[in-house]
């Protein structure tokens, strides 16, 4: 029996999947983005939050069982079933405990619940195979457009995700890619173009861009963490309807 490192669980979550949803947010992962705005599931280690102007500490990282965890998320079931919602499982990087993410869904599955999973694809093909008997709904991360880029800012292996990207989508896959625009790294035509090729060779047919926010920065401050990004600015209006334009000559496009 698996164990999962659970950072926390949301419910009613907005932004991550259809319908009613609950997320399974789990600690641990294995990027480095820059810019995260959950640096609270980066670490697997079991962390507590301080926020000092208010006082308030909030811990993060419970060990659970996924019977225990499915139990939870199951409270909700009817919201799911008459919304067209389910449970998603992110992070952090959820993949990296697949077979706990496998035993969840399995149990979700059971009832009639649907299980996406948000990941960024960083882990080996195998890490796929265990879920994809209970899963075939992903939210696919795709970050940068080159290799160097991916393995220098990101820490990770673009041909590896790649693979596992592609494969997802002959298997039959329902695969979103999600594409978060962040300024001066990947907003530029050059680097959306080759985050377009990426997408499209794979074979994924629709893709969302995230704009990039600054609602973390309040965690960086409360782990006593200094935030890179905390002075770049979203992108404005017409900068995501740019991006929307450049890759929708690649895919079907949307904004988050």
């Amino acid at each position: 029996m698996s164990i999962l490192n659970v950072s926390h669980i949301q419910r009613f979550s907005t932004g991550d999947g259809p319908g009613i949803r609950t997320t399974v947010f789990l600690k641990g992962c294995n990027l480095h983005c820059p810019w995260c705005h959950n640096p609270e599931n980066i670490r697997a280690d079991r962390e507590e939050l301080f926020y000092e102007k208010t006082g308030k500490r909030i811990p993060y990282g419970t060990m659970l069982a996924p019977a225990s965890a499915a139990a939870d998320v199951l409270e909700d079931k009817e919201f799911y079933i008459r919304s067209g919602g389910g449970v998603t499982v992110s992070g952090g990087e959820p993949m990296l405990q697949s077979e706990g993410v496998a035993e969840l869904a399995a149990i979700l599955r059971e009832n009639g619940v649907n299980v996406l999973i948000d990941t960024a694809g960083c882990v080996p093909w195998s890490s796929f195979e265990a879920v994809l008997p209970f899963v075939s709904d992903f939210y696919f991360d795709v970050k940068a457009g080159s290799p160097a880029k991916y393995r220098e800012l990101i820490g990770g292996e673009m041909a590896l995700i790649e693979n596992n990207l592609r494969k997802l989508v002959l298997v039959g896959a329902n695969v979103t890619a999600r594409i978060p625009l962040i300024p001066g790294v990947n907003d530029s035509e050059t680097e959306l173009r080759q985050i377009g090729a990426v997408i499209s060779s794979a074979g994924v047919r629709h893709a969302d861009i995230l704009p990039f926010h600054r609602l973390g920065s309040a965690k960086y401050e409360a782990m006593g963490l200094d935030y890179g990004f905390k002075n770049t600015l979203p992108p404005s209006r017409d900068e995501i309807l740019k991006a929307a334009g450049i890759l929708g000559a690649y895919t079907d496009v949307g904004i988050e």
